[in-house]
Formats: C-alpha cells, structure tokens, sequence
C-alpha cells in the first residue's frame, strides 16, 4: 500500500452477503475518496447454504453462484473491493481448521496490507454460525499478532454489532407481524450486544440505496437475509445506522461514540 493511500479498511468475514450488510454503508460514504483502500476476504463461498426459490443454483453449483452474487452486490453497490481474497475453506466447516492455520493466512494478508482499520465478527458472530464466530476469533488474534509484530496499520479493530435496543425494537415488529421473535438462544437468530458496548455508529442514511442495492444482488439468500415484512423505505432506514463495538483500542467508559470508522486515528 502507498504511503497517501492512509484511509484502509480490511473487512474479513466467512460466507458472500456477510460483507453486504457489515461495513457496505462505511465503504459507500469513503467510496469516492483516492486515499481510500477497501481489502475483503472471504473464509467461505457459502456452498452450504440454502437456495432461495426460483434461483437457478444446485447444491452443486451454488459456490460459484454466491461469488458471482458477491462481484455483482459489489458492482451494484458501486464500490467493489481493491483487493478480495478467497481462503476456500468448506461452508460450515471453518471451525475444523487448524487455528493457527486460519490465523496466519489472515495475518499474511493483513501484514501485506496494513489497513488502519480491521473489522470483522464479535464473540457471538451475530447469528451464533460457528463459521462466523471462528473468523471473529481468528481475526482477532491476526490483528494481535501484527500488532505485537509492530506492523504498522493495525490500528482499530471494530465488530460489527447489533443495539439491545434496536434488538427489541425489531422483535416487537416481528410480533406485530405474526413473525416468530427473534431468539439469541438460537443458531442462526440474531445476537445483540447491550447499547453500551457500542463505541462506533455510522450514519449511513445518504448511502442506503447503495447498501440495499448490494442485498438486493445476494439473490440465492434473499429469503433469509431481506426481511419482506418492509416495505422499500422501511429497508432503507433499517440501513441507515452501522454500530461497532470497538474491540481496539481500548474504549474508556462513557467515552463518546465514534462517528467513523477513521474519526481520532492520528
């Protein structure tokens, strides 16, 4: 990386559409910035997943549709990655490799790249998927690793969260829908984090429509990553906020929430 280009975001996630909702409203607000680098890295091509009806994919084929899903999203979005890197570790199966192995395949990119920001999956990978909460925790001990290196860059690592408060907001809709609530008890349902371990929240209202674009892309998972209880404008304001809980530096208590991922780094 360039000295000028000083504004980097790595973002490491496990399956193709856990980028399309994380950071994908950061990304758009810095899109058009030249000192701007935007690195993504993939644990998985989500072939284990389901298939939404009407799409033309297999279990066979449903690879290599969700890395063409993911190109598109990011086309569609209109800020694709700079650099995207495929690991091909098997869907649901992330877990199974060797720590150190996953550790240092992440860290060897990032050591390449030296984003200023890391951002990735908290303790509870949001949903409780193994493959989520194991690229967090891998993720994480890459970016210790480099920083006790004193590799430059490294200098925030943020998991992408959800509010206690926008948790419970969203399961009174759901009821309200005669949806089944949210359970954090459960795979694959929605974790939140308590409104005060949030340190960072990005108003992303100006770039909805560039986020929901994106999601609209992941065709083969819409039915299980776009809640079609809302209507167009609902969505966008579901995409209007991005909350992170700051896992470094160090967040003093009731210090003030971040506004940006690069706000106060020197």
């Amino acid at each position: 990386m360039s000295p000028e280009r000083d504004l980097s975001v790595a973002l490491v996630v496990a399956h193709p559409d856990d980028d399309a909702y994380g950071m994908a409203g950061t990304i758009a607000l810095h899109a058009h910035n030249p000192r701007f680098r935007f690195v993504l890295i993939h644990a998985t091509d989500g072939a284990a997943g389901q298939i939404a009806p009407g799409v033309d994919a297999t279990p066979d084929t449903l690879g290599a549709c969700r890395r063409r899903e993911d190109a598109a999203a990011w086309h569609a979005h209109g800020r694709p990655p700079d650099r995207h890197e495929w690991l091909d570790y098997p869907d649901g199966g992330v877990s199974d490799v060797p720590f150190e192995e996953l550790v240092e395949r992440i860290a060897s990119i990032l050591r390449e790249e030296r984003p200023r920001v890391v951002g990735t999956f908290g303790p509870d990978g949001i949903t409780g998927h193994p493959d989520h909460i194991t690229v967090g925790r891998a993720t994480d001990a890459a970016f210790e690793r480099l920083r006790t290196e004193g590799c430059s860059g490294m200098e925030r690592l943020v998991h992408g969260a959800m509010r206690q408060s926008t948790f419970l907001r969203w399961n009174e809709s759901r009821s309200a829908h005669g949806l089944e609530p949210w359970d954090p008890g459960r795979m694959y349902h929605l974790r939140p984090v308590p409104d005060e371990s949030i340190g960072l929240e990005v108003d992303t209202r100006s770039v909805a429509t560039h986020i929901l674009a994106g999601l609209l892309e992941h065709r083969s998972q819409r039915h299980v990553i776009i809640d079609g209880t809302l209507t167009r404008d609902q969505q966008l304001r579901v995409l209007g906020r991005e909350s992170y809980v700051v896992a470094w530096p160090p967040r003093a208590a009731g210090a003030p929430l971040l506004a940006d991922v690069f706000e106060s780094l020197d």
